[in-house]
């Protein structure tokens, strides 16, 4: 499909306005806002090609035009002008994910709820996944006489903890014989391969010392199985109660299926590159026919490790939302880096 010059610029018109003003545009209207001189009639004609073309809707016989989700892709992918985040709010944004800068989970967490009340929409993140990682390190703090908990640093920008309890009081020095034990054994190694043989092995290899540290060695199993599982940070879907294009079924559908963590995570690893936005049917869930998702990923280290996303109705601020997002998403896995590097 090939539009004039006219028509897409009439088309960016009518979805930018019906974005804006959330009413369906007429061709008055659009004439007033156009950067070039036309009459009312011919935006009328070129809005009903437009229309042909199933680009643009008419929800009553009487009323303007309102964009289609096919309109919409054709504007995000050719016609959008990108709207650069000021330095203003990347200092408000970096002002609120900062003090959660020290912990992966709390972070994305942060995320989520920071997107949630900058877009009045809902938000969701993921926690770097420890399957593609190895164990970068283990570090432990003691918490009681008899108990420790087990820090347990992985590639991706993972860290897992597990508390452990000993028959026998831990001493500064035997905390540090299952530090030098464990990183030996542990550091460079894939986490999908510490499975319970794996840590019999382990055992056997340490000779005497397997029955003192064997509270230890269950709590770096458990903390490795609970960092390959898919996490989920979810935030404002209250927020989607306020759009009345979003009716109650569509809003409890979109609720439903965020209530399914392995679902959205899939869904969310589908893209190829960094930014994505799913318009409507193209996300391939019934549940979500009716709205939008823009995602973006983030890195660390220089590989793919988790997403930030925002799911609200396709009637949305693309140009202001990607920008905001895309910077984001780059704090959170450069955050995410200097971590892992400090660890």
């Amino acid at each position: 499909m090939e539009l004039s010059e006219r028509q897409q610029k009439i088309l960016a018109a009518v979805v930018e306005t019906y974005i804006a003003d959330g009413v369906p545009v007429g061709s008055k209207l659009l004439c007033k806002t156009l950067d070039f001189r036309v009459s009312s009639a011919t935006v009328r004609n070129e809005m009903s090609e437009l229309s042909t073309l199933g680009l643009l809707e008419q929800p009553h016989t009487s009323a303007g035009r309102v964009p289609s989700q096919k309109g919409y892709r054709v504007y995000i992918d050719s016609l959008m002008k990108r709207k650069p985040i000021s330095k203003e709010e990347k200092r408000y944004l970096d002002s609120m994910i900062l003090p959660a800068a020290y912990d992966p989970e709390k972070l994305l967490d942060g995320v989520a709820r920071v997107l949630a009340s900058l877009t009045r929409y809902a938000a969701v993140s993921t926690v770097p996944s420890g399957k593609n990682g190895v164990v970068r390190g283990v570090q432990l703090v003691q918490t009681s006489r008899r108990t420790a908990m087990v820090l347990l640093m992985i590639s991706a920008g993972t860290m897992k903890s597990h508390v452990f309890h000993c028959d026998f009081d831990l001493s500064p020095e035997i905390l540090r014989v299952f530090f030098r034990l464990l990183n030996e054994k542990l550091v460079g190694v894939p986490v999908v391969d510490i499975t319970p043989a794996y840590m019999q092995s382990l055992a056997a290899s340490l000779g005497d010392m397997a029955i003192m540290m064997s509270s230890a060695l269950g709590a770096v199993a458990e903390a490795a199985r609970e960092s390959m599982c898919s996490e989920v940070c979810l935030n404002g879907e209250v927020n989607l109660l306020y759009y009345p294009e979003l009716g109650q079924n569509e809003i409890r559908n979109i609720i439903e299926f965020l209530s399914r963590p392995a679902e959205l995570c899939r869904l969310l690893s589908q893209q190829e590159g960094a930014l994505q936005v799913f318009i409507g049917r193209e996300a391939k869930r019934p549940e979500l026919a009716d709205s939008s998702i823009v995602v973006s990923r983030y890195s660390v280290a220089g590989k793919r490790a988790g997403a930030i996303a925002i799911i609200g109705p396709t009637r949305m601020n693309y140009s202001k939302i990607i920008s905001n997002m895309e910077y984001l998403s780059g704090s959170v896995g450069r955050l995410l880096t200097e971590l892992m590097d400090q660890d």
